[in-house]
């Protein structure tokens, strides 16, 4: 006796692993690749990911700058005029205003840090009018939180600006030295950086890199300070993240 088989043909199926890969290996969170990061470690220092999170910290500290002023300043005179009918008025338009500066860290944390991150809700007000829409504002818990961001953000916005300035800049500085080692000599007539000047007693001691294989090791040195700049602005820069997760997006 013969049976029917009543199987189809075999269906592909095309799997998405829940850590964020897709089926070809890449990271479909922050569009990065997730095949291995043997590429792209060696490459970290002047990978595009990494000048994309350079420009993340050195931008925040002009935007934390602006933030920081606009809330300081709406809210001590929304404070200052609380018994007059423009306190509230200003405390709303610093909320609204704090909202606003939220939405655009969250957009450079999507654009720069490739993070996923959802907006609050809209403020909806209960009440028709001019006044109600001040009072939900100021009922506004997203606000709040945007308006808190701004204030403690400004320093931390200072130590990475500075943190990644400093070591990306003697990164590159001494990488290059073996391309500008000539003007030492030229202009100042130096055989090479003077790193050692100083006198003790009857002796003055001067020390310079001239030797090709001080140059060579002067560059290797610049080399790791890449590679350290580039761990350390992730670093730095994970941080802010959290911190626009925490306080600035939707949860």
């Amino acid at each position: 006796m013969s049976t029917d088989d009543t199987r189809g043909p075999a269906m592909s199926s095309t799997t998405t692993s829940t850590d964020g890969t897709g089926p070809y290996g890449r990271d479909t969170h922050a569009g990065r690749s997730a095949a291995g990061p043997g590429p792209s470690r060696w490459a970290a220092p002047v990978s595009a990911a990494t000048w994309r999170q350079f420009g993340f910290a050195m931008s925040s500290l002009p935007l934390a700058v602006a933030g920081f002023a606009f809330v300081v300043v709406f809210f001590s005179a929304g404070l200052g005029l609380a018994l007059t009918a423009l306190g509230l008025p200003l405390t709303a338009l610093m909320l609204t205003g704090a909202r606003g500066f939220g939405a655009l860290e969250r957009h450079r944390a999507r654009t720069l840090l490739g993070a996923e991150l959802s907006g609050p809700a809209p403020v909806r007000p209960r009440r028709p009018g001019f006044w109600g829409g001040c009072t939900a504002r100021l009922a506004d818990p997203a606000g709040w939180k945007a308006a808190l961001y701004q204030v403690v953000m400004l320093p931390w916005s200072i130590v990475s600006f500075v943190l990644s300035t400093v070591f990306l800049t003697i990164g590159w500085a001494l990488t290059l030295y073996p391309t500008y080692h000539w003007v030492y000599h030229r202009y100042l007539g130096w055989p090479g950086m003077r790193v050692v000047d100083f006198s003790t007693g009857t002796s003055h001691h001067q020390y310079y890199i001239s030797s090709p294989w001080q140059i060579a090791g002067v560059s290797v040195l610049g080399i790791a300070f890449l590679y350290l700049a580039a761990l350390l602005v992730r670093a730095v820069n994970g941080v802010t993240r959290a911190a626009v997760r925490g306080l600035l997006s939707a949860r």
